[in-house]
C-alpha cells in the first residue's frame, strides 16, 4: 500500500445561477423549476464532500457529492426525464462549486486539471469511496467528483486528459506556462 494521508476540509458551495444556466444550456429558468432545484440544493449539501489528499507526488483536492445524489438524480430519470437533465446539471454545480470555493483559478481558468493517477492516489481513493473507473486511468467512479492538485499548480499544461481533452485542443493551448512546461 502507497503512502497517503488525508485531511477532511468543510465542504462548502455557493449556489452559481450563471454556472447552472451554463451547464444545463439554458437561458431561463422558471420559479417552479427553480423552487424545486433550490430544494434539492439543500437536501444534496449534506452530501457534499471535500479531502486534502498528500502523496509522494503531491497534494490533490477531492470534491464529490456522495451516492445518495447520484440515487436521487437517477430517481429524477426515471420520474421525469425532460427535467432529469436540470437535476443532473444542478449537481455538476455543486461539485465544481466546493472546487471554486476552495481553488478559485480553477474557475478563472474553466477546468480542473486532472491528476496522473499513482498508486497512493488509488489507494487514498479507494479509502474514500471514490476510486478510479479503470485503473491507470484519470477518470473517477463516482459521478459527481473532482480530482485535481491542491493548491492550484496549473491548467491545461499539466492536465493528464490534456491529449484527448476538446478545450485543451491536443497539444495547442495552456492556462499558464509554468517552469519546465514551456514549448
Amino acid at each position: 500500500m502507497a503512502e497517503y494521508t488525508v485531511k477532511d476540509i468543510p465542504a462548502e458551495a455557493d449556489f452559481d445561477l450563471e454556472l447552472l444556466l451554463a451547464v444545463s444550456q439554458e437561458s431561463r429558468i422558471g420559479g417552479e423549476v427553480m423552487d424545486a432545484l433550490a430544494n434539492a440544493w439543500d437536501c444534496w449539501l449534506p452530501h457534499a464532500r471535500a479531502r486534502h489528499i498528500e502523496t509522494q507526488s503531491g497534494s490533490f483536492l477531492l470534491a464529490w457529492l456522495d451516492e445518495a445524489v447520484e440515487e436521487d438524480v437517477d430517481e429524477k430519470w426515471e420520474e421525469a426525464p425532460s427535467e432529469a437533465f436540470m437535476y443532473n446539471a444542478l449537481a455538476q454545480v455543486m461539485c465544481m462549486g466546493i472546487v471554486h470555493a476552495l481553488i478559485p483559478q480553477v474557475e478563472e481558468i474553466g477546468c480542473a486539471p486532472a491528476p496522473k493517477p499513482t498508486d497512493a492516489l488509488a489507494d487514498a481513493l479507494e479509502a474514500e469511496g471514490v476510486p478510479y473507473a479503470l485503473m491507470g486511468e484519470p477518470g473517477l467512479a463516482r459521478r459527481f467528483a473532482v480530482l485535481t492538485p491542491y493548491p492550484f499548480k496549473g491548467g491545461c499544461e499539466i492536465c493528464a486528459l490534456r491529449q484527448g481533452c476538446p478545450k485543451a485542443g491536443g497539444d495547442r493551448g495552456s492556462s499558464v506556462t509554468l517552469p519546465g512546461f514551456e514549448r
